[in-house]
């Protein structure tokens, strides 16, 4: 028999009443080998055949069943449902929902990209019909006689929808048809764009997009409301969820529940503490943000650990300067960065007063900080939150009232000796009004009145005001702002006028006392806080000139015989002239900046004399009476260039030299001195203790200098001598391990480690000790304490575990066995974490200044490593180059794909940052590890590494580490049992792109 088409076949099927098994027999004979039914739009027609009369033919739809059974269902079998919207006809209804039972829950596409992509919308085609199937039966049952027969169909329709939405399979499919809806035009030329939007906006939508599918939802809803059988409508509501979660199907992450102590939050809140006060609130809360989704930790829990943090600080800190800081930190930045924080989230003020709950809990250390602060510190902190609006009145009271109730049963918190002396918070929040008012006095004209901010300076000096002021101004990041001011005061000073004796001491101490101020917020704030952003050239005031080149500071070595410290000859002569001749220095016309630089010289020629017996000692006492006779600033500037020379000079020849310092910072007891000469020799001493502390412990002298009554240089020389300082790293990692908790002065000790070995070695060590750990509580605190130390220094530290550490443990075939689980497990969860945090602060140029100021020796090596030179191009560069296609082709979806082609060339990010550099060479390694003929304990660290990578990743996250991913490693990945699950595969590639969506459709419809 000749058939002619296919319509033909199954009219002849009909009358001779084929079985199903003749019917494929005689499809096989009828039809060329090689064409799959699904080409033969079979479906389609024996389903426009089953349909034609008022119930189904169920001749032939035992065809089209035989056809779905016997082969794979793809885009076809749901495409064809669509063909049939008459819901009024039940029984074909029902006769295609019994159908949809035989492939809904087993769709898959083994075909090309472009098949699977269609495959996605003809699911999100098959949801919309079931939908409006729905809507229709709901509507029916409000309408007609028969409700039990309306219910019995909407209730065949809601098991549909619950069958095809409790695949996660399914769903994800859907997400792709979404999102592939709603990339239409993102890659169209603008001006076509707007030439084609009346059009489009014209055209009604097409049967498969998502807006009919909320069109459909709305209605089903609305449907819904009176409908009496509470089973459907649960059932019903269920279904909707259901479909609404699908777009933000990947941000949905459980939280710890069963964990109180969160050591990560605690040391970096320390860390901020103890080392960066003047930092910005943005990065910090983003850090700490970071922390809390990387290890999923609840609000209230996440805000206790930072009060907590707090208050270990407070009791922990030095007594003075670093007290003073901590309490600024505590009182005035914390809880403007929990505002920060707080204000987007919803019913924040909840989590704080449960945090507060929490906190008020722990009385030994609320008792403890009350003690060291001779006041009640958890009430002025909750009185401070409410002012924030982080509290509303009412719970603030009743945790006021509660931690007064608690205090009434505590020991006695308030001594007798210290029972007059005014509690550091107390002044902190008092200083910070202070702050303001000080920087608008010092915007008034200093030349109308020169005595009065003189007055206003003096007062500040007084006790520990100044560094009240200081540390006020530093948490409200007001400190460049403050130092700002005091270099404009000091400039002002060079301008001299015709003037007497008052007018000129006035103006001497204005300049001394600006001097030493900006002297003491470099050391005690950092550098950074006085240099401006851009001065003009020949504009560069005369402190920062001065502070650049001629102060001794951590880690920068001077030398004596720099430029900047060999002025106009005939200054210096003068000058020498003046303080070996006068029996004190004149104030007069005296060009107070002038004599700072000149000075280095000058006593470059005094030392010359005396060392040739020219110059008695008297002569010397005489001449260095003379220098901090009158301003002490000439003394810091002197002892500046005497500890770079003591530096340059052999161990017998120092002597001299040191003599020189010890007579500078000895006060001057005698009365013809200058307006707050004490106040200015303390500040003065502890300038000179800074600078002169590393010579001091090298020559093994000793200095006194007068003493403030506090520890003038808290965490200085922590290191243990004659013990080398890997068995240091070791021993202070051991102990913090143990107690489970990073204490201020292991930080600074951590941080002491890393500048004198330097960032491999500290990194490689440490990274040692946590693959030591085998036990598995122990590798996970490891991490969240490491991860904590790492913020030391997070580039550099990442672009050393990225570049260096990982590629060596998974080349070398040795060391494999020290990535087993757990340590192997714990340093995947590691890399994913500083990775992650790198990425994030790189792309948004956050560097704090502690980071900022260490040098970047580092930098070269990853050049040299990926060489970015035309001439001897790296593999790396050579497969990852963006610039070899042309951008319109790389960011077709048709583009092949090379074994090397990432959603970061698509969007063509940078690869000459080091950053980017090294996440893209690691994701090679990764990739050729997946993809190589053996298997060991490194391909099982790079599952653990993409299973964090997909643990820590945020809905959206087009900026992710994961674009560095090559497409073609999906479909690696996949093969591993525990990455087969298509939200993994979604959340592993990059959606934005039509490329990665493709990428996806085809490994989640092969799944």
């Amino acid at each position: 028999m000749k058939v002619v088409n296919l319509k033909q076949a199954i009219l002849q099927a009909w009358k001779e009443r084929w079985s199903d098994y003749q019917w494929a027999i005689n499809m096989k004979r009828f039809f060329p080998r090689g064409a799959t039914w699904d080409i033969l739009n079979l479906a389609e027609a024996l389903l426009e055949q089953a349909m034609i009369g008022p119930s189904p033919n169920p001749l032939i739809l035992s065809y089209l069943k035989y056809a779905i059974s016997s082969q794979p269902p793809s885009e076809v079998s749901p495409v064809s449902l669509l063909q049939f919207d008459d819901f009024s006809r039940d029984l074909c209804v029902q006769s295609l929902l019994e159908i949809m039972d035989m492939f809904c829950d087993r769709l898959s596409c083994h075909g090309k990209a472009e098949e699977c992509i269609s495959l996605c919308r003809a699911v999100l085609s098959a949801l919309n019909w079931l939908l409006r199937c729905a809507a229709f039966y709901a509507e029916k049952v409000k309408e007609t006689l028969d409700q039990v027969a309306a219910e019995a169909q909407l209730k065949m329709c809601l098991e549909r929808l619950e069958k095809m939405l409790g695949s996660t399979k399914n769903r994800a499919l859907i997400h792709i048809a979404k999102l592939e809806e709603t990339s239409v035009g993102l890659h169209t030329d603008p001006q076509l764009g707007m030439l084609l939007s009346p059009l489009l906006n014209a055209c009604p939508p097409s049967p498969a997009s998502w807006s009919t599918v909320e069109q459909s939802l709305v209605k089903l809803g609305e449907n819904l409301n009176n409908l009496s059988n509470s089973p459907l409508r649960s059932q019903a509501d269920d279904c909707i969820s259901l479909i609404k979660s699908i777009p933000t199907m990947l941000s949905v992450h459980s939280e710890q529940q069963n964990k109180t102590g969160f050591p990560t939050v605690h040391a970096v809140v320390l860390l901020e503490g103890t080392m960066n006060l003047t930092g910005e609130t943005q990065p910090l809360v983003e850090q700490l943000m970071m922390v809390k989704r990387m290890q999923r930790i609840p609000s209230p829990l996440f805000v206790l650990e930072i009060w907590k943090a707090c208050f270990v600080g407070l009791i922990e800190s030095p007594e003075g300067t670093e007290e003073l800081k901590w309490t600024a930190f505590t009182f005035l930045k914390q809880c403007s960065e929990l505002s920060a924080w707080l204000c987007a989230q919803q019913d924040f003020t909840e989590d704080v007063n449960c945090a507060f709950k929490f906190l008020l809990k722990l009385t030994p250390l609320l008792d403890k900080a009350d003690q060291r602060c001779n006041c009640d510190c958890t009430s002025l902190l909750l009185q401070e939150c409410g002012k924030q609006g982080l509290l509303s009145e009412a719970n603030m009271n009743k945790l006021i009232d509660k931690r007064t109730v608690d205090r009434k049963q505590a020991p006695c918190l308030k001594s007798a000796e210290n029972a007059n002396i005014q509690p550091n918070p107390r002044l902190i929040l008092r200083a910070e009004p202070t702050v303001t008012n000080i920087l608008k006095t010092m915007d008034a004209d200093h030349s109308k009145s020169p005595e009065g901010l003189l007055g206003v300076l003096g007062h500040m000096l007084s006790g520990k005001s100044l560094d009240l002021l200081l540390a006020a101004a530093a948490a409200t990041g007001k400190l460049k702002s403050f130092a700002r001011k005091f270099i404009k005061l000091n400039e002002f000073t060079k301008h001299i006028s015709s003037e007497d004796t008052k007018p000129a001491s006035v103006r001497a101490l204005l300049f001394d006392i600006s001097f030493l101020m900006l002297c003491h917020v470099a050391q005690t704030y950092g550098s950074e806080v006085i240099l401006s952003e851009s001065s003009p050239p020949g504009e560069v005031p005369f402190f920062e000139t001065w502070m650049l080149t001629c102060m001794p500071e951590e880690g920068k070595i001077l030398n004596p015989d720099h430029p900047c410290f060999r002025p106009d000859s005939t200054k210096v002569e003068s000058l020498v002239a003046l303080l070996n001749n006068s029996s004190e220095m004149k104030l007069v016309q005296m060009k107070w900046h002038e004599a700072c630089l000149s000075i280095s010289a000058a006593i470059l020629e005094i030392l010359n004399a005396w060392e040739n017996g020219v110059l008695t000692f008297e002569s010397i006492q005489k001449i260095t009476d003379n220098i901090k006779g009158k301003v002490c600033s000439m003394a810091v500037c002197a002892v500046a260039w005497l500890v770079a020379h003591v530096r340059m000079l052999g161990l017998d020849e120092r002597e001299k030299s040191l003599q020189m310092i010890r007579q500078l910072a000895t006060p001057l007891c005698s009365e013809n001195t200058l307006q707050f000469y004490n106040e200015r020799v303390v500040i003065m001493s502890s300038i000179l203790e800074h600078m002169c502390a590393d010579v001091l412990q090298q020559t093994a002298t000793q200095i006194k200098f007068p003493s403030t009554g506090m520890d003038t240089i808290p965490y200085w020389n922590l290191l243990p001598p004659k013990k080398p300082i890997k068995e240091v790293l070791t021993s202070v990692f051991t102990k913090v391990l143990e107690k489970g908790w990073v204490d201020s002065r292991s930080i600074h000790i951590f941080d002491t480690l890393l500048h004198m070995g330097g960032v491999y070695w500290f990194c490689n060590n440490l990274v040692k000790e946590l693959l030591k750990e085998t036990r598995k509580e122990h590798t996970l605190r490891a991490v969240e304490l490491l991860y904590a130390i790492f913020c030391l220094d997070m580039q550099q530290l990442t672009l050393t575990l990225l570049g260096h550490i990982l590629p060596n443990l998974l080349t070398d075939s040795s060391k494999w066995h020290t990535l087993m689980d757990p340590p192997g497990k714990a340093l995947a969860k590691l890399s994913v974490w500083c990775a992650l945090s790198s990425y994030s602060s790189h792309n948004k140029g956050q560097a704090s200044a502690r980071q900022k100021k260490r040098h970047r020796e580092d930098i070269e090596d990853y050049i040299s490593l990926f060489p970015l030179d035309d001439t001897q191009p790296s593999k790396l560069m050579r497969l990852l180059s963006s610039n070899e296609e042309d951008a319109n082709i790389l960011s077709s979806p048709n583009r092949s794909m090379s074994s090397s082609l990432s959603a970061s060339q698509l969007h063509t990010i940078s690869m000459r940052d080091p950053l980017n550099r090294v996440l893209a060479n690691l994701f090679l390694l990764i990739s050729s590890i997946l993809g190589a003929k053996t298997a060991g304990t490194h391909t099982q660290f790079v599952q653990w590494f993409m299973e964090e990578c997909v643990d820590c990743l945020e809905q959206g996250s087009r900026g992710s580490i994961l674009q560095f991913m090559p497409f073609t490693m999906v479909s690696e990945l996949v093969k591993v049992s525990t990455m087969s699950s298509p939200k993994i595969v979604l959340a592993i590639t990059d959606l934005s792109l039509p490329l990665g969506r493709r990428v996806a459709a085809k490994a989640i419809a092969a799944l």
